[in-house]
């Protein structure tokens, strides 16, 4: 699974090799680094949870996938426009406190 992390035109790609026990501290670190090195502060913006649910969405796929992907999109996520795109990608966007676009794709491991 990949996490693609994108604020003005440039962009991050985050692995996350174990999705079903991902490292929540480590993902969360390195995306906060990348916003902060863009001069862009996030910490408004609930990314550790939405990073949680977008794992779960494309890998807990109980329900028979995309369900549970497509029911995150229903449900929605604090403050996030969040899509599905074919494939099992989920895409979020936000803007930050200081008026920056951040936008987030997970990529599925298939």
């Amino acid at each position: 699974m990949v996490c693609e992390v994108i604020i003005g035109g440039a962009s991050v790609t985050i692995p996350i090799a174990q999705p079903l026990r991902p490292d929540l501290d480590d993902i969360i670190v390195r995306i906060e680094r990348f916003a902060l090195s863009k001069g862009t502060d996030i910490s408004t913006l609930e990314v550790r949870g939405l990073i949680s649910e977008m794992i779960k969405g494309i890998v807990g796929c109980e329900s028979g996938c995309p369900a549970d992907a497509k029911g995150l999109i229903l449900r929605g996520f604090k403050g996030f426009d969040l899509a599905y795109v074919e494939g099992g990608i989920l895409t979020a966007r936000s803007t930050s406190g200081d008026r920056s676009l951040l936008h987030l794709k997970m990529f599925p491991d298939f």
